[in-house]
Order: structure tokens, then C-alpha cells, then sequence
């Protein structure tokens, strides 16, 4: 009989022992939860550590570590690594796995980690296996696992579709309803659904979810710290400070929201207010490395980098093994207001070379590409600058070989302080091309990481553009072209430009000409495909560009106002291109165009008396006889003078008006001012008269054309009028002016 109560009351304590075991670990999980919302992670680790070593078949155990390490992570992207932290939290929810291999939530942390990674197959599967063991119910109070459980891994795999501050929301706020109808009382899935709202910019949902965290959990501050946070995010600082002081009455201890608060006093421009918050959180934080690294990483984001760049230089001056800090200075060199690129890189370098390259973030190397390509960013006007010094050292060695042997000394001073000047530009820019080609290197770095990053990759293409490296340019912006989306005609027009910058004029004028099919109206597609075939063809040997850019004066003309400066550039071309071909009259068409086109345009008229005055011009150059080439230099100044008219200070049309005055003195001084010649021709007929005579009236003066009814001959000097005659003709006169040709048509 003893035996037996014995034995009852053995086992009672036995079980009351296990119950007893079973609250404490309860207490210890809450404890370690607790800790990893205050973000001390490292404490919250040790504890869910000693937890699995006490009962390694507890599964949930496995997962909130998991979940600690990712939440690490997500606190300090700058410092932690990404596939440090998705390694450590795999294996870890492998182990929960291992421990239980129905229960659902460990299968949600390796569907997280794969998402982070971008393995969505991987993800889906785990997603599905973690699903299976949530089978459908109809009785709440019947199914298994609890409704607790059941709803709050319904949230979590809600949550899994969170990553990069982006949401699926049509797969995860359904499974959030699913999880609140399931279990209304659950602050945790109240959170999540919050979360969720946030990143669809809903803040309204947010903040009631919150609310109803609060509600749910009235002990706990982490809900208040969200509402605060949203907002931060809307730029309401004042309401934000509210939230974060009802979580720290929750909980005096809660060093976060005093960080939140000086980082928000900091933004308000409330310094004094910011140092004591922020003193407070380091208080409560002391000898929590993570938590300081947090800190100096608030400074960060809140753009103190003064600041951070001081606290960077402290810790490393008492702990060099901290060498990821280096980053953060590197950072804030380059992003501060008054940036200097050289210290950035600096800090950079010492980073790829202290830390392990398992821990460099692909953050590291987008900065150490921004870095790389801003210290260089002078690169363009360099080269500018050099082609400018090489042309004007070609033309100081010219002069070189001219110079008398007297001048030759002083001239050599000049060609030898450019030919320096040349030499140690080219050594900068050679230097400059292998840190650009790096700076790009480290780009691609980047992409390979994150290689469906439409942001890096305008980025990167941009900077090739900028740096002009138009081909790889234009091969990245092609890549990002969406052919089935509708309104891309400026994507390909980017494309185009860029190859045609690149001089790939083939490739461009077949990405221009794909613009056309897509919008056969679209203006700007004509005009570079004719200056691409501008560009193929530079002497103008073909006349590759000239149907191109009649056909876009056919285009543009339904719109004249609107496409002027496309038409005024076709113009130009076409002008200038029948001007050379010696077709004066189709020449002075177009720039008479030019000069008509907006009658309340000063600069179409002169560009397009300019070109008439250069026709003009020509035509004097190309005549034959002295005599012949005055109209025309008349022409060409009157031309010129009309510019000076809309421009007195026009320096270009002034020149060519006194060049035209020296050429028309020459031209005089070869011709006798007493000789006159001219052609006399049948009126009905057209053909010329021979031996029609042409006498100076009142005198003796007279001459007889020849056979093809030419005549030349000197008049006395103040003769007044010419009588121009012959048999079968009316006779004409002429009064005799300052002209020299004399033309008549007679009569019969």
C-alpha cells in the first residue's frame, strides 16, 4: 500500500517538475523574444542558445534563433553580411527541422532565407511543405495545430514574401486575413500585417494593425516604436515623438526608441535633444558592440557623416580589428556635403584589404564603383582639354617650321611648355581610364549580385555614357528595353544615340529606323537617322544624308512651329550640301527657307543669311572674270549687312563684310573702269544678235558684237548714255552707271 502511494505521489512530482521545466523554457523563449525586439541580438542569441542546448527536440527554439540572426542582418546591413547571415539562419532552421519535422514554421525561415537569395523555386517549395501541415479546417477549436500556431504560421508565411522593402501583396495580405480570422488576439500577427500595409504605402492599415498590436499586448512597446517610425517615413516629426516616448513609458529600458528619438531630434535640428537620447541608448547598450555599430549607423542614415566619420576614427584608434568600420568612413567621405573621394577610397582600400571577402557587401562594392567613377568625374573635360592642347600644339610646330632663325628660340619655349602640358595630361588621363575601368569592374560586382537591379543598371549605363563608353552603354540600355511595353520610343532612342555617339552608325540608324516602324510620325527618329548618315558620309561625297533629311522636312513640315529646330538643321544641311555641289539656286532656296520659316526669329535669319552671304561669296570665287564677281560680292555683303541690321555685334558677319570689301578692291583694281562688255540677243528669240552695234552717244565710240553676240570695249571717260542697235531692230539706250555688262534684248 505504500508502494503504491509511493508511487503516486513519485509521479506527481515527476509531472509537476516537467510542468514546472516546461513554464521556465517557456519564460526563457519569451525572455529571448523579448530581446531580439530590443535588438540585442548578441543577448538574445546566448539565451536561444542555452534553450536548445536544454531541449535540443524543441523546434521553435531552432526558429527564433534563425529569425534573430536574420533580424540582425536586416539592423545592419552595412556591417553584417548577407550570405553570412542566410548561411548561419539555413542551418540553424535545418537543425528545427531535423528536431520536428511537422512543424511548419523552420520550413518558413528556409523559405525566407532562399527568397533573400533570390531562389524562388526553393522558397515556393519550402512555402508548400510548411503549408502542408496547415490542412484545411472547419471547427477552430478542432484543428492542428492550435488555432494560436496555425494563424501565427499563416503571418509568418506572409511575411517570407518580404524582401528589399518590397512586397507581393496580393499573396500575403490574403494569408493575413486568413490568419486573423483564424486567431484575432495574436499581437504578433497584428505586426506583420502592419509591416505589410507600410510597404504598400498604406499607412493607414498600418497604424490600425499597430494599434491593434498595442491592444493585444498592451505591455509591449515594440508597436509604438512602428507607429513612430511611419511617422518618420511621412516627414511628421513632431507626431513621431509621441509613439516613441508611450514605448519608452512601456519600458524604460527599451534602447531602441531612444535611439529612434535622437535620430528624430537630430533631423528636427534639436541637437541637444538628439545627444541626450542618443547618450541614453549607448547607456543602456554599453559593451554591445552590435548595438554601437547600430548607432554609428543611425548617424549614418540620419546624414550626420561628420559625426560618423569622428566615432569611425575613435573606435578604430582603440580597436583596429574592427575593420568593418572602415566602411562606414569610406561611405560618409563620399556621401558628405563637401565629398572628398580620395580619403573615401582610402578607407575602401583598407577595408577590401583587412576584411574577409566572405563579409564585403555588395553595398561595399557599389560604393567603391561610385567612389572610383566620381574621383574621376573631371575625366570628359580632360579629354577635351587634350584634343584642344594637341591642336594648338600641332599649330605651334607649324609655326615652328616657318619661324626665322631669329624667331625660331622663342617659338620652341612655346611648343616645348605645350608639348608638357600634352605629356602630362595623357599620364592623368592614363591613370584616370584604369581607375574608371575599376570603378566599373566594381559595378559589375554589384550585378552580379543583384543582376535584375533596374536602378544599378541605368546607373551603370549612365555612367558609360558620361565617361564615354557609349558601346557598353548602349548594349546595357538595350537589355533593359521591354519590347512589349507600348511607350518605350525614348528607351530606343537612348539606345540609338548612344551608338551613335560611339560611332557604331550602322547599329544606330537601325535602332532609329526600328523607332519609325513603331511611330512612323515621331520626328526625332528622322532627324538622327539623318544625322547618323550625316556621319557616315562627312565629305558629303554621296549625299548619303540628303534624302534623310528631305524626308524629315516632310515629317516635321505638318508641324513647323513645333519641329523648328529639326527643320532649320535639315535646312542647314541641305543648304550647305547643294551649295558645294556648286547648285547655287537650290542652295539659296533652302536658306531663303531658313530666313522665312519663323518671321519672329532673329537667330533663323541670321544663320540663313549667313548661308546666302557664303553662296554669294562662292559663286564670286568660282566666276571667271573680274567684271563678273562684283554683282555677286554685292550680293554676298548685302547679305552679311542684313545680319549686322538684327545684330551689330555680330564679329562673324563683320569680318566676312570687310573680307568682301578687301576681295571687291582687288577685283577692281584689275578691272579698266572705262571698259564695258555685254551680250545683245533677239527679244522673241533669245538667240544672239551678231554685229549689232553699240556706240556711246553724242561721240564717235563704237563696236560691233561678234558672232555670238558679244561685245567689249573702252568708252571715253564721263560718256552718259550707250545706244545699242541693229538691222531689222528697235534701238535701245542705256543710261551708263557705275556697271560694267551691259545686256540688251531687242526688238524687231
Amino acid at each position: 500500500m505504500k508502494r503504491s502511494i509511493f508511487n503516486k505521489g513519485f509521479f506527481l512530482a515527476l509531472a509537476l517538475t516537467g510542468l514546472i521545466n516546461n513554464i521556465q523554457a517557456q519564460q526563457d523563449l519569451a525572455s529571448a523574444i523579448l530581446l531580439t525586439k530590443s535588438e540585442q541580438y548578441d543577448k538574445a542569441e546566448a539565451l536561444l542558445q542555452q534553450l536548445i542546448q536544454k531541449e535540443p527536440a524543441n523546434s521553435k527554439n531552432y526558429f527564433y534563433l534563425g529569425e534573430n540572426i536574420l533580424l540582425d542582418y536586416a539592423a545592419d546591413t552595412i556591417s553584417n553580411s548577407l550570405a553570412i547571415a542566410t548561411k548561419a539562419a539555413k542551418e540553424v532552421y535545418q537543425k528545427g527541422v531535423n528536431a520536428n519535422p511537422g512543424d511548419p514554421l523552420n520550413y518558413i525561415g528556409l523559405a525566407k532565407v532562399a527568397y533573400y537569395l533570390g531562389d524562388d523555386n526553393t522558397a515556393t517549395q519550402m512555402r508548400t511543405q510548411a503549408r502542408s501541415y496547415l490542412l484545411p479546417f472547419k471547427n477552430i477549436k478542432k484543428i492542428s495545430p492550435p488555432a494560436m500556431d496555425y494563424a501565427f504560421a499563416l503571418a509568418k508565411i506572409a511575411e517570407s514574401y518580404i524582401k528589399e522593402g518590397e512586397v507581393d501583396t496580393a499573396i500575403a495580405l490574403p494569408l493575413i486575413r486568413q490568419a486573423l480570422k483564424t486567431d484575432s488576439k495574436n499581437a504578433e500577427i497584428y505586426l506583420i500585417a502592419g509591416d505589410i500595409y507600410i510597404l504598400a504605402n498604406d499607412g493607414s492599415n498600418a497604424i490600425k494593425n499597430y494599434n491593434l498590436a498595442q491592444y493585444a499586448d498592451p505591455k509591449s512597446p515594440t508597436a509604438y516604436m512602428k507607429i513612430g517610425n511611419i511617422y518618420v517615413r511621412g516627414k511628421s516629426l513632431q507626431a513621431a515623438i509621441g509613439p516613441f516616448e508611450e514605448a519608452i513609458a512601456l519600458d524604460a529600458n527599451y534602447a531602441p526608441a531612444y535611439r529612434e528619438l535622437g535620430q528624430l531630434y537630430w533631423m528636427a535640428k534639436r541637437l541637444e535633444q538628439s545627444k541626450a537620447n542618443f547618450k541614453k541608448y549607448l547607456e543602456l547598450t554599453a559593451g554591445n558592440i552590435p548595438a554601437q555599430t547600430r548607432y554609428v549607423n543611425s548617424l549614418f542614415y540620419a546624414g550626420d557623416y561628420e559625426e560618423v566619420i569622428k566615432n569611425v576614427e575613435e573606435i578604430l584608434t582603440v580597436d583596429e580589428s574592427r575593420s568593418y568600420m572602415n566602411r562606414l568612413a569610406g561611405y560618409s567621405y563620399y556621401e558628405k556635403d563637401n565629398p572628398d573621394y580620395t580619403k573615401a577610397l582610402g578607407y575602401m582600400e583598407k577595408l577590401f584589404k583587412t576584411v574577409d571577402p566572405e563579409r564585403i557587401l555588395a553595398k561595399d562594392y557599389h560604393y567603391m564603383a561610385r567612389i572610383l567613377v566620381k574621383k574621376n568625374q573631371n575625366y570628359p573635360k580632360m579629354l577635351e582639354e587634350l584634343s584642344s592642347l594637341e591642336t594648338q600644339l600641332q599649330r605651334e610646330k607649324e609655326r615652328y617650321s616657318d619661324a626665322s632663325a631669329a624667331l625660331k628660340p622663342k617659338v620652341k619655349v612655346s611648343v616645348d611648355a605645350l608639348a608638357a602640358k600634352v605629356s602630362k595630361l595623357k599620364t592623368d588621363i592614363a591613370i584616370a581610364d584604369k581607375e574608371i575601368d575599376r570603378g566599373f569592374a566594381e559595378y559589375s560586382k554589384v550585378l552580379n549580385l543583384r543582376p535584375q537591379d533596374r536602378g544599378l543598371l541605368s546607373e551603370m549605363a549612365t555612367n558609360y555614357y558620361n565617361f564615354r563608353r557609349y558601346d557598353r552603354a548602349a548594349k546595357i540600355w538595350a537589355q533593359m528595353i521591354d519590347p512589349a511595353k507600348e511607350n518605350n520610343l525614348n528607351e530606343y532612342m537612348q539606345v540609338g544615340r548612344a551608338y551613335h555617339n560611339g560611332e557604331k552608325y550602322k547599329t544606330a540608324d537601325s535602332v532609329f529606323n526600328v523607332v519609325i516602324k513603331k511611330s512612323p510620325g515621331y520626328v526625332p527618329a528622322y532627324l538622327w537617322i539623318a544625322r547618323t548618315n550625316s556621319k557616315m558620309d562627312p565629305e558629303y561625297k554621296t549625299g548619303l544624308a540628303r534624302p534623310k533629311f528631305e524626308k524629315l522636312i516632310d515629317v516635321a513640315k505638318a508641324d513647323s512651329i513645333k519641329n523648328e529646330d529639326e527643320m532649320m538643321e535639315a535646312f542647314g544641311y541641305l543648304g550647305y550640301y547643294h551649295m558645294i555641289k556648286d547648285n547655287y539656286s537650290r542652295s539659296k532656296d533652302y536658306y531663303n527657307r531658313m530666313v522665312t520659316l519663323n518671321p519672329n526669329s532673329r537667330e533663323n535669319k541670321i544663320k540663313g543669311y549667313s548661308g546666302i552671304g557664303g553662296v554669294e561669296l562662292r559663286m564670286a570665287g568660282n566666276e571667271k572674270t573680274n567684271e563678273g564677281r562684283l554683282p555677286f560680292l554685292a550680293r554676298s555683303a548685302d547679305a552679311y549687312n542684313k545680319i549686322l541690321a538684327l545684330d551689330p555685334m555680330n564679329s562673324y558677319a563683320k569680318n566676312q563684310v570687310n573680307y568682301i570689301h578687301e576681295f571687291e578692291a582687288q577685283v577692281r583694281a584689275g578691272i579698266n573702269p572705262n571698259e564695258i562688255k555685254g551680250v545683245v540677243r533677239d527679244a522673241s528669240t533669245g538667240k544672239p544678235i551678231p554685229f549689232a552695234s553699240i556706240r556711246v552717244k553724242d561721240t564717235a565710240a563704237e563696236n560691233l558684237t561678234n558672232t555670238k553676240g558679244e561685245y567689249k570695249f573702252e568708252i571715253p571717260q564721263g560718256s552718259e548714255v550707250l545706244i545699242i542697235s541693229a538691222k531689222g531692230y528697235k534701238a535701245k539706250e542705256f543710261p551708263i552707271t557705275k556697271s560694267r555688262v551691259y545686256n540688251a534684248s531687242l526688238e524687231k
